[in-house]
């Protein structure tokens, strides 16, 4: 029986894949995993049904979608399984190693709009609250809280900030985002003094062992499950019911930055989004905003419509 938690299965042409994808278009571990993960399954149901990449046929994939799809997979993840095959016989077919691509034909799952989950401004001042300063782990997470928040970080960004990442001169962060971009985030005068603090008194309580700047407690780097439970549990606190990740205080920042007045192109260029259509999502909010300053400047916007001039008598 087909398993998706089996490990990862290797092919010839799946490993070249998976190369290009590190050296050439230098996307991140984690993405790669992803592709990895997703083309494992791929080659793991081929196996099992007498087929392999070389004999794959459109049929074969359209087999792998419907029993993808009769195991309950999101549409989502659907969609995700499609583009790495895609994206799989696409390269194999231009460097050579394969014949065909039987994916072309293939369509992808309609996926429903889904605006991003953000926090209220309240809901987020009562979050940052919840860690408690006067202890190393609790000001450590008050700083990691306040830096996810005040500078729209992925996770993966956050835990992997090392020293010298952060200027204290001009209170400006660097972040390598997704495929190792390097970006310029200004950090506020709140966030900067917590995350001073913190470099120069309370970093080092953790007896360092490695470089970068928040530590778990053998003095290691924190990895991506630490962040989120820690998030789950002060969101708990803080008596917010919603499901939220450490990926709520990106969308919260975004959102939080347009409903101030803040223009698209500057929240990309904060976010790190190769394309503005990826920071789009975040004009939901801005309806509201701009219906306020419709009826505020427009200047038949008074409530209702300017009397008529007096007809002319003749």
């Amino acid at each position: 029986m087909f398993d998706d938690a089996s490990p990862y299965a290797s092919h010839p042409v799946a490993d070249r894949y998976l190369e290009h994808l590190v050296v050439v278009r230098g996307l991140s571990e984690n993405t790669t995993q992803a592709y990895a993960a997703d083309i494992s399954a791929l080659l793991a149901f081929l196996d099992t049904i007498g087929a392999s990449l070389e004999t794959c046929t459109q049929r074969h994939l359209f087999l792998f979608l419907t029993h993808l799809r009769a195991r309950k997979m999101a549409a989502t993840s659907l969609a995700r399984h499609l583009s790495s095959v895609r994206g799989l016989f696409a390269f194999a077919v231009q460097a050579g190693l394969l014949a065909e691509d039987p994916s072309v034909l293939l369509e992808s799952p309609k996926l429903p709009a889904q605006l991003p989950e953000f926090l209220t401004l309240a809901e987020m001042d009562r979050l940052l609250q919840q860690p408690d300063p006067g202890t190393a782990l609790g000001f450590r997470d008050r700083v990691m809280l306040e830096l996810l928040y005040a500078c729209g970080l992925r996770i993966s960004e956050l835990i992997g900030l090392v020293l010298g990442d952060f200027d204290a001169q001009t209170g400006i962060l660097r972040v390598f985002g997704k495929r190792a971009k390097e970006r310029l985030v200004p950090v506020h005068y709140a966030a900067q003094r917590l995350l001073c603090d913190y470099l120069e008194h309370k970093r080092a309580a953790f007896k360092p062992v490695q470089k970068q700047i928040f530590l778990n407690r053998s003095g290691q780097g924190l990895t991506r499950q630490g962040v989120w439970k820690l998030v789950k549990r002060y969101a708990e606190a803080a008596d917010i019911r919603r499901s939220i990740s450490p990926h709520t205080f990106r969308h919260s920042f975004a959102t939080h930055l347009l409903e101030g007045g803040a223009d698209l192109r500057t929240v990309q260029i904060l976010l790190g989004h190769a394309s503005i259509n990826a920071t789009e999502i975040y004009t939901h909010i801005q309806s509201g905003r701009l219906m306020r300053i419709h009826e505020q400047y427009h200047p038949r916007s008074n409530g209702g419509l300017p009397p008529l001039a007096a007809e002319t008598k003749t």
